[in-house]
């Protein structure tokens, strides 16, 4: 009943204060630090004139696209789509946020789409494409990275001058694809190149002709037997993967600078002399799971110094090679070796002579851990992991 009583008492005052204002008297306003004082009950002219005197904002209705003309209308009209160059094809996603680049992966295609000339960035991966025609990217002279892996490319679709203006192009990725062979006119302005997991059964001189800036390429599990001199002009390749090929022996004219060089799950069943005398900044060498044997390795072939990691791994050696004093990793798991022989890794030990090796595997041969010599320990004196 108390509350009822007051509701109504409320609403009483809230009429007279509405009378009030309608009846005589003075109302102050504020603009700023200055106090106006006007009349209450005013007729319609003079109220006119009032709100052509006061701001805009306290006479008519807010405007709804008022947001458009401000400071987030102008940060939002700077996000819409770039148009430059053509048009973003309705597959592919063109954020506004990064323009040059076009997202393409993972959406079913079977052909190759329309690309922009503002393009930069392509990404095209995990489709269905199988052929790259001459006049795929015609428009498309300002690509720096063409992701093409894990496709359907045939090398019989692969036009000719499909890259012959892609005179910027830094990565090309087409592994995972039905290649037999690698494209024609490969840009030479491309640093990082991948290959791998194709059918490629062999290499030509014409295939990297010009590459100078060529600094990482994959070639690993592809059915290559022949490589010939295929990458003597390679002068800044750093990384040569060759692995899981059907490579027989070592190929001829491996570029110089070579600072990682991979060969294992090939059919190698020796290397020639002097094999690594010819690198300069070689530091990791991985022939594991091929057919080497202790006749097809000259004497000292490994004693070179400057390798970090030597992976002899699953071979059929029988004795441990010599290792310079300088090697830190060194894998002869799975072979047939029946001796520890510790001349291998020190020719002379004493205080400032010992190995560096810090990680040995042995384990998967014919010694066990009594066929250690006791002064190993010397020698092999920073060796954290040694398994027999």
């Amino acid at each position: 009943m108390m509350c009822g009583l007051e509701s109504i008492i409320a609403q009483k005052e809230e009429e007279r204060r509405a009378e009030d204002w309608c009846g005589e008297g003075t109302a102050d306003f504020f603009f700023g630090t200055e106090k106006t004082t006007i009349r209450r009950s005013m007729s319609p002219v003079s109220l006119l004139l009032l709100c052509a005197l006061l701001p805009s904002c306290l006479c008519s209705p807010p405007d709804p696209f008022a947001w458009l003309y401000g400071p987030r209308g102008q940060a939002m009209a700077a996000l819409q789509a770039d148009r430059t160059g053509g048009d973003c094809p309705a597959e592919c996603d063109c954020p506004p946020s990064f323009p040059v680049a076009m997202y393409c992966d993972g959406r079913g295609l079977t052909s190759m789409p329309s690309i922009p000339s503002r393009i930069k960035y392509l990404y095209l991966q995990h489709n269905h494409i199988s052929a790259v025609p001459d006049s795929a990217m015609v428009n498309a002279s300002n690509l720096v990275w063409l992701m093409l892996q894990h496709n359907q490319i045939r090398s019989d679709a692969f036009g000719k001058k499909a890259l012959l203006k892609l005179e910027s192009l830094d990565r090309l990725y087409l592994h995972h694809n039905n290649l037999t062979s690698v494209p024609s006119n490969m840009p030479r302005s491309v640093r990082d190149l991948r290959l791998n997991h194709n059918s490629i059964d062999k290499l030509t001189a014409a295939d990297f002709e010009g590459m100078d800036n060529l600094t990482v390429l994959y070639l690993h599990s592809n059915a290559i037997s022949d490589m010939g001199s295929s990458l003597k002009g390679l002068v800044s390749l750093t990384l040569l993967d060759i692995s899981g090929n059907k490579l027989t022996k070592i190929p001829e004219s491996l570029p110089a600078h070579v600072h990682q060089l991979y060969l294992e799950s090939n059919s190698i069943d020796s290397v020639p002399e002097g094999f690594l005398g010819g690198f300069s900044q070689l530091q990791y060498v991985r022939m594991a799971h091929n057919q080497l044997t202790d006749k097809g390795i000259p004497p000292n072939t490994f004693n070179v110094s400057g390798l970090v990691e030597l992976d002899l791994s699953f071979n059929r050696l029988e004795r441990i090679p010599i290792v310079s004093t300088t090697l830190q990793h060194l894998y002869l798991q799975a072979n047939q070796i029946k001796e520890f022989s510790l001349g291998s890794f020190c020719s002379v030990v004493d205080i400032s002579n010992f190995s560096k090796l810090r990680t040995l595997r042995l384990d998967g041969n014919e010694i066990s851990k009594q066929d250690i010599p006791s002064e190993s320990g010397q020698c092999l004196r920073q060796a954290f992991e040694i398994e027999i």
